[in-house]
Formats: C-alpha cells, sequence, structure tokens
C-alpha cells in the first residue's frame, strides 16, 4: 500500500463509522467527543477495472481482491484522533493529531452536513458546516506558517554559515510535507512573491503557507449525513458557494455503506461496494426492507453511498495516482499473470515503475513493454492508468 489517506474531522460527526464502513474495521463509535483516542489504521480499497477480461484470464491478486471484472486495490487508511479549534496550539490531542495528519498524503475530511454537530461535537440545531471547513483549513494553515515562519528565520539567520537562496532554507524547514526547493521556489513565484522574505508582509507569508498547504495537502470534503434532507439542502447551497469552489465534495452515508455491507457479509443482500444499487436476496422484516429502500432512493440520488467515491477521488483525484498492472508478453502457466496491480504517482514513467517494483529491477531495466499493443516502451515513457507493463532488467 504505497499511499495513505487520512481521515480527519471533528468529534461525533461520523468519522468512526465511515472508517469502519471502508475497513470494515471495529473501532468504537459514539456520539461523543474523543471516542477515538489513538489513531486507527486499516485497509480500504480502490476500484480500477481489471485488465484480466482484456487477456481472457480470471485473475488471483496477490493484494486485495477481484469481484465481476473490478480490481478493489489496498489502500492504507488511517482514522486520525484529535481535531479541535487549536489543535496547532497544542489544544485537545493537538501535538499528536498534527504528527499522525503528516503521515497522510491526502486527507478526507468528514462533515455532518445536516448542521446538528457544534465546535466541540456537542449535539445542537442549525449549525453551519461551512464553519468545520473553514476551521480544519484554518488550523492547518496555521500549523503551515508556523513552520513557515521558522524557515525565514533560518534564512535570516544564515544557519550554515553561508548564503543560500531562500527556497533552499524553507524547502529544508518544510520537508516533512515533502516539498523540494524547486517546487517551493514555483510556488512563491506563483504568488508573485519575491524571492525575499523581507519584501513579505503578514498576508504575504499566510498565503504562501495556505498554498503551500493546499499543494502538499490535497483534501476532498465528505459530506457525511447526505440521506438527510437538512444535509441534502446544505450540500446543495454549499456546493453552489463560490468560496468554497477549490474543494471536491463528496455527498456520503457513512451508515448506509455499513448497513449494505453488513448485510452483504450475512447474506441477505448482494451488493458490490461503490455500486449504485443492490438486490435482496431473502425474506427480511418489514422495518428493514423499508430502511434498505431508504437507502436504495439515496443510492438512486447519488450513485452509490460515496464512501468508495471520496476514497477513490482522494487518490486518483486529488492526489493524480493511476494504477498499473506489472505484466508478461507471454504468461507462465503457473497463475502469476496479472496478480498485482500498483498505485503509484501519476505521471511517473517506465523506469521509474520499475524502481517502484523493487530497486534491483530499476537499476538493471533495460526497457519495458506495453503488453497490450506488445510495443517496447523506454525508459522515459510516461504511463497511464491501467496500463499493463512488462520490465526487461538485467537483475
Amino acid at each position: 500500500m504505497s499511499y495513505t489517506i487520512g481521515l480527519v474531522g471533528k468529534p461525533s460527526v461520523g468519522k468512526s463509522t465511515l472508517f469502519n464502513a471502508a475497513t470494515m474495521n471495529d473501532v468504537p463509535e459514539g456520539a461523543y467527543p474523543f471516542t477515538t483516542i489513538d489513531p486507527s489504521i486499516g485497509e480500504a480499497y480502490v476500484r480500477v477495472d481489471c485488465a484480466g477480461p482484456e487477456f481472457g484470464h480470471d485473475c488471483t491478486p496477490n493484494h486485495g481482491y477481484c469481484a465481476d471484472g473490478i480490481r478493489f486495490v489496498p489502500t492504507k487508511l488511517v482514522d486520525v484522533a484529535g481535531l479541535v479549534p487549536g489543535a496547532h496550539e497544542g489544544k485537545g490531542l493537538g501535538n499528536q493529531f498534527l504528527s499522525d495528519l503528516n503521515e497522510a498524503d491526502v486527507l478526507i475530511h468528514v462533515v455532518d452536513f445536516t448542521g446538528r454537530t457544534d465546535m466541540e461535537g456537542e449535539p445542537t440545531e442549525g449549525h453551519d458546516p461551512r464553519e468545520d471547513i473553514d476551521f480544519l483549513e484554518a488550523e492547518l494553515d496555521m500549523w503551515y506558517l508556523d513552520i513557515l515562519e521558522k524557515g525565514i528565520e533560518r534564512y535570516r539567520s544564515g544557519y550554515g554559515g553561508e548564503e543560500r537562496a531562500i527556497e533552499a532554507d524553507l524547502a529544508e524547514q518544510m520537508s516533512a510535507f515533502g516539498i523540494k526547493e524547486e517546487a517551493l521556489k514555483q510556488v512563491i513565484l506563483s504568488l508573485d512573491l519575491a524571492l525575499d522574505p523581507d519584501a513579505w508582509d503578514e498576508a504575504d507569508r499566510e498565503r504562501l503557507a495556505r498554498e503551500i498547504r493546499i499543494r502538499t495537502k490535497p483534501m476532498v470534503i465528505a459530506a457525511n449525513k447526505a440521506d438527510t434532507e437538512a444535509a441534502r439542502e446544505n450540500y446543495t447551497e454549499i456546493t453552489a458557494d463560490p468560496d468554497y469552489e477549490h474543494l471536491t465534495i463528496v455527498p456520503v452515508s457513512a451508515h448506509a455503506e455499513k448497513a449494505l455491507k453488513n448485510g452483504e457479509e450475512a447474506g441477505l443482500l448482494d451488493y458490490r461496494p461503490g455500486d449504485d444499487g443492490f438486490e435482496i436476496l431473502g425474506d427480511l422484516p418489514e422495518e428493514k426492507r423499508t430502511g434498505l429502500e431508504q437507502i436504495r432512493g439515496f443510492l438512486d440520488e447519488f450513485g452509490g453511498t460515496g464512501v468508495q467515491r471520496a476514497i477513490e477521488t482522494a487518490l486518483f483525484g486529488e492526489l493524480g495516482a493511476i494504477a498499473v498492472f506489472p505484466g508478461a508478453r507471454t504468461p507462465q502457466d503457473d497463475g502469476s499473470f496479472l496478480q498485482d496491480c500498483f498505485v503509484f504517482p501519476g505521471g511517473s514513467t517506465a523506469e521509474e515503475f520499475a524502481y517502484f517494483l523493487h530497486t534491483d529491477i530499476g537499476e538493471g531495466f533495460l526497457h519495458a513493454h506495453d503488453v497490450r499493443t506488445e510495443r517496447q516502451i523506454g525508459a522515459d515513457t510516461e504511463l497511464s492508468h491501467r496500463d499493463v507493463v512488462e520490465i526487461t532488467t538485467t537483475n
């Protein structure tokens, strides 16, 4: 699992329910603050159209599973605990929260779109979900700003005894966020700022911190409890608000996903995660059947429960990742053909894929082949989503 998705949100918004629905783990769920104290880690999945049917092949994956031509590829999902106002100042579980958060490549912010949970996670009425979205972004921006300010001080003090460019000192100070010197320079220039922190005022520094955060911690909003009328009204209003155009907001019903998966495990339903429908397989009490029909109405309206869509939007949309199958032009009869499918950075080359598979494979890289077309491709050829690639290596 090459990527980690961080699940964040204030207490009591259904974050643990969504985590359980995605991973089928069993972490505590409850309508009170800090139900989750330590981060919970589980295996979620992203869907990829399996390449096997194109080759008349029934695959047996090494990791994840395949169902009706859809490959479910594992990814790590972390339920990050401790988000409260002032987290960047150490309030609540602030320091632990930020440390755990920094392990995530992309975030899913779970928000109670019914407006029935206040900023501290207590029951209320008429709360505006925009306040939740704003306060998480503000917390992250202040966290980034604190580290940015330390980088500026590092530059001004001449740390290391040699004159250096501002982007070099900032990149070193902010290395935990995975941003490189050249990328940082481009961020500064994109905001029409001089490469001189003495020319930046407080607003400039805040803009820079925010832009670095947006680029290094992309985020999807899971508009949870969207199966209620209040949540749907808020969803319609907020997605039409130009102040939130920079965010991808996915309508979600975590409890519906959990109910469908539980029904499928019990043999009562035919349901594949992420599908826009399900089939009832046996006799159910009228109360349960009525509840399922309500869930069906939500699936009809939004094309699914939104749990899979949020996870896949985070990886394939916000991060721009791709899935690639290692393959062979002449498959062996040992069942190994298309056993693997890996999610890794979009824009990566054939040689980078070889290194991703193993350092020895990369170091001995000779060339690669597109298995579909049988065309030889070079080291610098960029791969595409669902490519099937054979690597030829001296190792």
